[in-house]
């Protein structure tokens, strides 16, 4: 059912295959945390060098803890409060590099020290944030952004 990802490829060809995968994964079902659990062991067994990757949903004005591969991890985070909050607040994906650079930062992991956070908009609307953390600094690069934002896109199809 899924292609064999070639690492020798470049990122964005890779990101191709991950988001024509996804969207295979996906097709035909309509239970959204079926759907976000999927997409979150797709992509863990996607990138190398990340310790937790996973999904806040917006639940009466904050995100909640939503499917995840990873450490057991922070369960409410108001909007506005550390990356994810942040990410959330501004509708705008967001690179930390170094973790412990980022004001207000909430360490759910003591190993993460760098982190991409992708707003999930429907219709405008927000319903949470992709979340994903490693236990290396500028782990992720502006080519992950655009990579995550068009699966993210693809993500929403299923939601």
């Amino acid at each position: 059912m899924f292609q064999e990802i070639d690492y020798a490829t470049d990122l964005k060809v890779k990101y191709e295959q991950l988001s024509s995968q996804l969207d295979a994964l996906l097709t035909g079902e309509r239970n959204m945390y079926a759907n976000l659990s999927n997409a979150s062991a797709l992509l863990n067994q996607f990138f190398d060098r990340i310790n937790w990757v996973g999904f806040y949903l917006m639940d009466d004005g904050e995100l909640v803890l939503g499917p995840f591969q990873g450490l057991p991890a922070c369960i409410r985070i108001p909007l506005g409060r550390g990356v994810c909050g942040t990410a959330a607040e501004t509708k705008k994906s967001i690179i930390v590099s170094d973790v412990n650079a980022f004001p207000g930062h909430i360490a759910c992991d003591a190993a993460s020290q760098s982190e991409v956070v992708i707003p999930i908009l429907k219709d405008g609307v927000l319903l949470g944030v992709l979340d994903i953390d490693s236990p290396e600094l500028n782990r992720f690069t502006k080519e992950d952004q655009a990579g995550l934002e068009h699966l993210v896109e693809v993500l929403v199809k299923h939601l």
